[in-house]
This record gives structure tokens, C-alpha cells and sequence, in this order.
């Protein structure tokens, strides 16, 4: 194809993890371009892999939780992985939300304040050899201007495509515009399948447990889907929880994933780059099997 391809999420599931490693090396021989890897399943160890088992195609967490580890630890690991890979590796990083700070048994402060500190404090860490660039996950107009104040590279998730210019108007002109000086990417639910019904119920039910979460709906009501957060908090108050999926309409879905042919999902990483996300990074789940089928066929619409 003469269109750049996009990157990929791996996701190293319990029992296909020497699998999805094989997939990264498959998408670095395709062309792919990058990896990068949640933190729900390891994803600092899933670098880390990547890192040996892989040559020329950059990979990063997407994101690593500021609280999951002490810094210390996130340097010594940070340094190892950006030497052995030759540079190839990027730290995203992340405040994360609710249920994860209960998984990890802790209490986070201010999010703009404990970003910037982790930054500072992460960078000073000089005893372990050089460090990979930073990236920092971001949903709101502030702590995108953060990442570009002090990062290296902005990554977001679930977010809305007539809404990202504003998003991205809170970065220097500069950043924005040198893919070479700055990363934006976008991690981007995407079910490939004629079936288009089928794969947009997919796409409903993989950000159905984001929908519960205060920090996307408030970005979602920025971005212009207001009455539909208001629904999904009333039913949320009223105990309806299965109501939830109901006002993730169709337009709001049309605007925060991919779904559908191949053809509709390539000319839809083209409009995600028009809107100035340098890197697309779709996050594939399939209407008829699990990760590694959606893999496959993210492999065939883009071969």
C-alpha cells in the first residue's frame, strides 16, 4: 500500500503470550508502524520482550499507571529496555482511572500534579544509563498541554474524531505539525467485518466499561455528545447499568472507533491522520474470534 501503515495494540493474554509475540514480529515484518502495549496484562514485561524479540519497530506501553511501580523501578526497567532495542522504546505513561487505583491499592493526588512530578522526578534518574522519550496519555485540554510542555509525544484513547483538532490546539504549532519532533497517536477500537451491525455491536461492547468511568464521560460531554453522558449518569444513578449501551449511539460510535469493511477502516485511519493524529493505533477485536483473529484480520485489510 502507498499509505503508511498504522500501529497496533498487542494485548499478552494468559496462555498467547509467546503468540502476540510472534504477532509483533509479524507486524514489524509487514511494516507496521509501531507497538504498543496496555498495562492490564503486563505491558512493562511485554516491552520488554518486544525489545529482544523484535529489530527495527518502535514499541511503547499504552500506557504504564504513574502508581503501578516506584520510579526507580520504571528507570532501571525504562533504561534496560531502550538500550537493548537501540532507542526503539517509549514510556507512555499514565494517571490510569477508578478501578485500576483500587486494583493497585492506592490513592492518587492531582493528575496534572503527579504527571508533572513523575516526569521531573523519572528524568532524574541518571544512574541507569540513558532513558527512552516520554509519553503521556491524555483525554482533556490540560494535560495535553503538559505532554507538550514536557513529553515527547501525546497518546490518547476513545477519542472523538470531529473533536480532535481542539484537543490538539493545545499543543505548540510546532509539535503538532513534525511528526519527527513530536508523537501523536490515537488508540482506536477496530472490528473489521462485513458484517457491519456485527462489528459496530463489538466496538459498543468493548467501550461499554469506559462509558462508567467519570473521566471519559466528562471528555465525551467536552467533545460535543453531552445528551448521552447525561443519559448514561441517570441510568447509572437509577442502578440501570444494562441500560448503559443504549446511548452509546451510533454516531457516537462512528466518530470514536472503526468498524466495518476493510476499505471503511483504511479510509478511516486516513481521517483520523487528516484530523493530525500522526500515528493511528488500532486496538482490533473481531465479530468472530478473540485478539488473534482480529490481528489476522487487521493484517489482511492492511496487506
Amino acid at each position: 500500500m502507498s499509505e503508511s501503515l498504522p500501529a497496533l495494540c498487542l494485548i499478552a493474554m494468559p496462555g498467547r503470550r509467546r503468540r502476540t509475540i510472534e504477532l509483533g514480529q509479524e507486524a514489524e515484518r509487514r511494516g507496521f508502524a509501531g507497538l504498543y502495549v496496555p498495562s492490564p496484562t503486563g505491558g512493562m514485561s511485554t516491552c520488554e520482550a518486544l525489545a529482544w524479540n523484535t529489530e527495527k519497530i518502535t514499541f511503547a506501553t499504552s500506557i504504564a499507571p504513574i502508581y503501578q511501580r516506584t520510579i526507580v523501578d520504571f528507570a532501571q526497567s525504562s533504561a534496560m529496555m531502550h538500550e537493548i532495542s537501540g532507542g526503539r522504546f517509549r514510556l507512555g505513561i499514565g494517571i490510569a482511572h477508578g478501578p485500576s487505583y483500587v486494583r493497585m491499592g492506592v490513592t492518587p493526588g492531582k493528575p496534572l500534579a503527579d504527571t508533572r512530578s513523575f516526569i521531573e522526578k523519572f528524568r532524574a534518574e541518571t544512574s541507569y544509563g540513558p532513558l527512552p522519550p516520554i509519553i503521556v496519555a491524555a483525554l482533556r485540554k490540560k494535560m495535553v498541554a503538559l505532554s507538550g510542555e514536557l513529553a515527547e509525544g501525546v497518546v490518547f484513547a476513545n477519542v472523538v474524531l470531529s473533536h480532535m483538532g481542539e484537543s490538539l490546539a493545545a499543543l505548540p504549532a510546532a509539535k503538532r505539525n513534525d511528526p519527527g519532533a513530536f508523537f501523536i497517536g490515537n488508540m482506536i477500537p477496530t472490528c473489521i467485518s462485513d458484517d457491519v451491525e456485527a462489528a459496530r455491536a463489538v466496538n459498543r461492547r468493548t467501550l461499554t466499561n469506559y462509558a462508567f468511568l467519570p473521566n471519559y464521560r466528562n471528555y465525551w460531554k467536552e467533545a460535543g455528545f453531552v445528551e448521552e453522558m447525561d443519559g448514561i449518569e441517570k441510568a447509572i444513578a437509577e442502578g440501570r447499568r444494562d441500560d448503559v449501551p443504549k446511548f452509546l449511539t451510533d454516531k457516537w460510535l462512528a466518530e470514536t472507533t472503526l468498524f466495518g469493511p476493510a476499505a471503511k477502516v483504511r479510509d478511516g485511519v486516513a481521517a483520523w491522520r487528516a484530523a493530525g493524529v500522526h500515528t493511528p493505533i488500532l486496538v482490533p477485536s473481531s465479530a468472530a474470534g478473540n485478539q488473534m483473529k482480529a490481528i489476522d484480520e487487521v493484517f489482511a485489510a492492511f496487506g
